[in-house]
């Protein structure tokens, strides 16, 4: 991993401008807190007039008639709507910092099979476009690295904490690139024997790892059961293992409707735990998804047509065709500096067939379940970790502004880089007066 040149390549593009504005936030702060008079939209119980108490990192009550801690901070929240944390599905928000300078970026490791690699330990924890992101209420994140057959392992974070270790938050999963034959852009100038050939080598390939995969989880069961020999240390085949063994998911990149139906299959033989992610053309398919129970990461929403002869609007509407198919849906920005815009992507959805109200649980509650984590995250309940967001509107329009912001318990400060430019631009001094 590249992290500490990472972190010095940043320091020495941004220096001046760091010590200006930059990275020099206000910490976040622990303790009691009670929020009043707020109308509390609980995600899964309905919305709710009253408080929510905030105590050891969690929510410790929540109704119209709840008795406030003698020592808890009041936020008086009439007029203003309380939310769980938003959650993206699929990010690279924290491994990349400038993408057009390599040594900033590490999100794309060496090699085409790298399970190994880790995205946790490539996150920077004092990246700036994290502030950005979670003034928006993006509290939580999916980092997942790109390139290859496996890239590597991707992890969930909360956008809080000076380490990785930190900031995880309880979910991993390998990242597998599914072969397809559908053209990689509008560059892309391969024949279509071409592109199927390429299709079919890249299948056989996965397909070796897997039948590998399977004798190494053999011998290795063996081995720890005594009746075999230890096995020489393979880091590809150790991190593929919990995979083999159902105790860790893959995340299956696969957009093309023909690829779709090819990794319905696929996941079926190999009798894999699989979350489909990407699925652009996933409303040509959204039955056999449905029928399949594999659920899915679809976005981003604000995205071009796959096909020439797509309506324009097919992108925003493929989650909601999914949906209303039956699919589990969670959307994701698959962004790295604009994550921020997270809730305009789950915005644009319900706006396109998906409704408010599914388009909200997408980006809250469904990924929560997705990746396992609906024990702390995605919902407002008794119980779960305080990770929260109050606004003085709708989270899904531009003109909302977050006015509180919570992440397992800590008020984080609203501020960031934009806003620190934003306020010193707006009250110039010294002007320009002569």
């Amino acid at each position: 991993m590249k992290f500490t040149i990472k972190i010095l390549a940043f320091l020495m593009l941004g220096l001046s401008t760091l010590s200006t504005y930059g990275q020099q936030v206000s910490k976040p702060v622990r303790g009691t807190f009670a929020l009043t008079n707020a109308t509390i939209e609980t995600i899964t119980n309905g919305s709710v007039q009253g408080t929510l108490v905030i105590e050891n990192g969690n929510i410790s009550a929540i109704g119209p008639n709840v008795a406030i801690p003698p020592d808890a901070k009041v936020v008086d929240c009439s007029g203003l709507f309380v939310y769980p944390g938003l959650i993206d599905g699929g990010t690279q928000l924290g491994l990349v910092e400038v993408s057009s300078v390599s040594l900033t970026a590490d999100a794309n490791e060496i090699g085409d099979i790298k399970p190994e690699m880790q995205a946790l330990t490539a996150v920077n924890p004092n990246a700036t476009a994290i502030p950005v992101t979670r003034v928006e209420g993006v509290t939580t994140t999916l980092v997942a690295p790109v390139g290859g057959t496996i890239p590597g392992t991707a992890s969930l974070i909360n956008l809080v904490g000076y380490t990785p270790d930190q900031m995880f938050a309880g979910f991993k999963g390998v990242v597998v690139n599914y072969p397809s034959a559908g053209r990689r852009g509008r560059r892309d100038r391969r024949t279509d024997e071409e592109r199927k050939k390429q299709e079919e080598k890249q299948l056989k390939k996965l397909n070796d790892l897997w039948d590998n995969l399977s004798l190494y989880h053999k011998l290795d069961s063996a081995a720890k059961a005594g009746s075999g020999e230890d096995l020489d240390y393979n880091p590809k085949m150790e991190a593929l293992l919990p995979v083999i063994r159902g105790e860790m998911p893959i995340l299956l990149e696969v957009n093309q409707a023909s690829a779709i139906e090819s990794a319905i299959k696929w996941v079926g033989e190999k009798k894999v735990k699989a979350i489909f992610t990407g699925v652009a053309e996933g409303w040509r398919v959204a039955d056999k998804i449905a029928a399949a129970n594999i659920p899915v990461v679809t976005g981003p929403v604000f995205s071009m047509p796959t096909r020439t002869s797509d309506r324009y609007d097919t992108p925003y509407a493929n989650a909601g065709k999914m949906h209303k198919a039956g699919v589990k849906v969670a959307i994701r920005s698959n962004d790295t500096e604009n994550v921020r815009n997270l809730p305009y992507n789950a915005g644009f959805a319900a706006a396109y067939g998906m409704g408010k109200e599914a388009a909200l649980k997408a980006v809250t509650i469904v990924p929560a379940e997705i990746f396992g984590v609906a024990d702390r995250l995605g919902s407002l309940e008794k119980g779960k970790s305080a990770t929260l967001f109050v606004t003085d509107g709708d989270p899904f329009e531009t003109k909302t502004h977050v006015k509180h912001l919570f992440i397992d318990g800590w008020n984080v400060p609203l501020d960031s880089r934009h806003i620190r430019l934003y306020n010193e631009f707006l009250e110039r001094s010294p002007g320009l007066e002569k």
